[in-house]
């Protein structure tokens, strides 16, 4: 009896090593790797190479991709060499394998968008944007008559970061234009109507100007703000839609740290004149001036969790390299070299080197998508690293633009975050999200 559970304890342990190898094999370790889902650009081969040595017959809609360059629906193929696979039209296909044609051994779901070519920027920009309303960026309190000190915003229950978009039924972005507006309700003794937009949800409130003793003027008790201006750096144009994309990140007001909802915006020609560099819990910027009678390059439409986006008519001068690039998915990046353009003096564009040390995986928006860190010599002696202006700078990847650089560690100002470039794409309006592309697989 006794020998007979030995045995099977020794089988039973055969049995545990033999799966161990097997699953710590190379051929089990790329099957693993095998994707469930690929997603293409049409036009644009894909290799897959896994070093599995089996064959097998690959099936998949011919009108979609091609397997090997084949025309063919169904294709032997022997998985120990390079798989490629040619994406022809828009569509949706499953490619089948089984091996000996019989068994089945692994579906890929191929999705197959149009291709996508933009123009890499780098150029410096001014940024001159104007609020969809009147932004409250702070309280303050008015000395009445009888000596007390009151906030008729605050009364009125208004936050920082509020934005008010109308004033007795009339749109309201201009700030010169509040100040007559109070006197007139102070002096009617009436309140002012305000409609409110906090976040997404709008509502309605009456606010009673106070007179101000001190300063002898019709006071709201608010401090507020209308427009915003800074400088940043242009990450890609599209010539084809005609839209551009640049900063990499929301602009918020500099006071309440809210996005500023844009009315109305342009960017403009501008030149760098110097830089202050950063250092460890100190990070530098770019200044720079925008370009007296230089021309307004485009429109600002939209501020995002990813830039600022807009209309441009032409590519702006300086570019790195005016030829359109290809694009990459969020799940193309790796981590390992790459480039950034950027302008360290004046306008001139250039390519310097950087390391993306981490990727984040990312099937839906979301900042933050990679860090990177800068190698290049040069560009650490001229700027310490990444500085303040430098968002937007388009990152490149083996031939593709993949993001855009946004935020410096302040601890480490070598390093920092970038965003994937497939959600600025999204944001700008021509790329579609994973949902409005899909379509029924055939």
């Amino acid at each position: 009896m006794y020998q007979k559970h030995s045995r099977k304890r020794r089988l039973g342990l055969v049995v545990v090593l033999m799966l161990c190898i097997a699953v710590c094999s190379t051929p089990f370790q790329h099957f693993a790797k095998f994707p469930n889902q690929l997603r293409l650009f049409q036009g644009q081969a894909v290799s897959l190479h896994y070093a599995m040595p089996v064959h097998a017959q690959g099936s998949l809609n011919p009108q979609v991709a091609g397997i090997n360059g084949s025309n063919h629906a169904s294709v032997r193929v022997d998985l120990s060499q390079p798989l490629s696979i040619q994406p022809k039209h828009s569509g949706v296909t499953n490619l089948k394998l089984k091996l000996f044609g019989k068994i089945p051994f692994k579906t890929v779901r191929l999705q197959v968008v149009p291709d996508l070519r933009v123009v890499p920027g780098g150029q410096t920009i001014g940024v001159k944007v104007k609020s969809a309303g009147i932004m409250v960026v702070g309280h303050h309190l008015v000395q009445t008559k009888t000596n007390a000190k009151v906030s008729p915003g605050e009364e009125a229950k208004l936050r920082l970061g509020d934005l008010i978009v109308e004033i007795n039924g009339q749109a309201c972005n201009d700030i010169s234009k509040i100040a007559p507006i109070a006197e007139t309700a102070g002096r009617n003794g009436s309140a002012l109507q305000l409609l409110v937009q906090r976040g997404k949800e709008r509502f309605k409130t009456s606010l009673n100007p106070a007179f101000d003793e001190e300063d002898k003027a019709w006071r709201l008790g608010l401090y507020i703000r209308d427009s915003a201006a800074g400088v940043g750096t242009l990450t890609f144009y599209a010539p084809d839609q005609g839209v551009y994309g640049a900063l990499g990140h929301v602009i918020t007001d500099m006071d309440t740290q809210s996005p500023i909802v844009v009315g109305s915006g342009e960017i403009l020609q501008s030149s760098v004149n110097s830089i202050s560099k950063s250092q460890n819990g100190e990070p530098g910027e770019k200044r720079a001036n925008i370009i007296k009678g230089g021309r307004t390059l485009g429109s600002v439409e939209r501020n995002t969790p990813f830039g600022i986006f807009g209309q441009m008519k032409e590519l702006p001068e300086h570019a790195y390299n005016p030829e359109p690039m290809p694009v990459a998915f969020a799940e193309e990046v790796k981590e390992g070299p790459a480039q950034i353009l950027t302008v360290v003096e004046k306008q001139k564009v250039e390519r310097f080197n950087i390391e993306i040390v981490h990727v984040a995986k990312q099937s839906s928006p979301a900042t933050k998508g990679m860090v990177i860190k800068i190698t290049d010599p040069k560009l650490l002696e001229r700027t310490g690293g990444i500085v303040q202006g430098m968002s937007g700078s388009p990152i490149i990847q083996n031939g593709k633009l993949v993001g855009a650089v946004t935020h410096v560690f302040v601890n480490d100002p070598s390093s920092g975050y970038g965003c994937f470039i497939e959600w600025m794409l999204q944001d700008a309006g021509i790329m579609l999200n994973a949902d409005q592309a899909t379509s029924k697989a055939v």
